[in-house]
């Protein structure tokens, strides 16, 4: 049996430390779905596991569609592949469209409203159509529908993505556009119930593991009854090893090889911290209070070899962008070196010069 190391196991499976993937989309097929809310973010996460590819890119396979953003999974938007989304959507959307369902109820918006509101909403984006959000509020205002604003609309649109209706157009400058799911992944696969539970848990402890049970049914929304069916289901596929009282699931593979010191920043809601809901193997428990109470640490985190050390910010001039750091502990010369270095590639990525605490390391 093999002696787990939790923290170092993890980067090397969420290709932090290996870099396996060479498109976006083959990435986010690797993990299942990458959480996205904040879509800057995101594309960082990706663009972390994908040492070539620049936030351009990144905006470019979003608009030509081989990445997709849309509500699956927990109630939050995600990146998913267009072969993935059809089958995601059906394994998880009925959970969250029942977690929806008491604010739905206070919206006045029940079964027979949704039906009106996809239709609309499909009629107005045929035809290879991409609209924004307050296009399509307007369309459904001129149905009869109030829904110009607020939580309405967020969940009138929201109903339409995990009903498979609509997703994520390409942007229009900044803004977001929705496109018709049927047009934008007209080749998105089906599986049955059980292939797609098994799927997604194979993929969640390829990504993630080692990682627990409960872990999983905090990423995927399911519950813990689907999860362990999944388990059982993939379990030809997976390995095992309990430390304590904690039973870590993952997929064989190679042994992560000794890096030189790793020093990441990691956007908010990266894989790496909100794919779990126990984080005691990468975080030190003693410096929670240093972090920002309304974040945690889902938060903007910088890591070195697999912990959590500090917190960090970006803000944007003409052509620069300026990094602010609030590391925990003290950093070696080793150590500065190894986030000067990562503060580069951010730069790279964004294509923009760097201003950083570490550049003259």
């Amino acid at each position: 049996m093999m002696t787990l190391n939790i923290a170092q196991q993890r980067l090397h499976q969420q290709q932090l430390t290996q870099h396996v993937s060479e498109t976006p989309q083959a990435l986010v097929e690797w993990f299942g779905a990458v959480q996205a809310q904040e879509f800057a973010a995101a594309k960082w996460a990706l663009g972390l596991r994908l040492p070539e590819v620049t936030d351009n890119d990144l905006e470019q396979a979003f608009a030509d569609g081989t990445i997709l953003r849309t509500h699956v999974m927990r109630p939050t938007w995600h990146l998913v592949s267009p072969a993935d989304i059809g089958w995601l959507l059906t394994l998880t959307a009925p959970r969250v469209r029942a977690s929806n369902a008491p604010y739905d109820r206070r919206l006045a918006l029940d079964e027979a409203a949704f039906k009106q509101t996809n239709a609309v909403l499909a009629t107005a984006l045929q035809g290879g159509k991409q609209l924004t959000r307050d296009e399509l509020a307007s369309t459904l205002e001129q149905a009869g529908i109030a829904a110009a604003s607020g939580l309405r609309l967020i969940h009138i649109m929201m109903r339409a993505e995990l009903d498979g209706v609509i997703c994520s157009g390409a942007r229009r400058g900044k803004q977001f556009t929705y496109a018709l799911l049927s047009e934008r992944a007209p080749h998105a696969r089906s599986f049955s119930r059980e292939e797609a539970l098994a799927e997604l848990i194979l993929r969640y402890f390829r990504s993630h593991g080692p990682a627990t049970v409960q872990d999983c049914v905090w990423w995927s929304g399911l519950t813990g009854v689907d999860v362990r069916t999944g388990l059982a289901l993939a379990a030809s596929h997976l390995q095992h090893e309990t430390i304590g009282d904690q039973t870590y699931w993952f997929v064989a593979a190679s042994a992560p090889q000794a890096h030189a010191q790793t020093a990441y920043l990691l956007p908010n809601y990266d894989e790496y911290t909100v794919g779990y809901t126990d984080r005691r193997a990468i975080f030190d428990a003693t410096h929670t209070h240093k972090l920002d109470p309304r974040s945690g640490l889902l938060g903007s985190m910088m890591v070195l070899d697999g912990q959590v050390i500090g917190t960090w910010k970006r803000t944007f001039k003409k052509n620069s962008v300026i990094i602010e750091a609030n590391p925990f502990i003290s950093l070696s010369d080793t150590e500065t070196g190894a986030f000067a270095a990562s503060a580069n590639r951010y730069g790279q990525f964004l294509q923009l010069s760097v201003d950083s605490p570490w550049q003259a390391a």
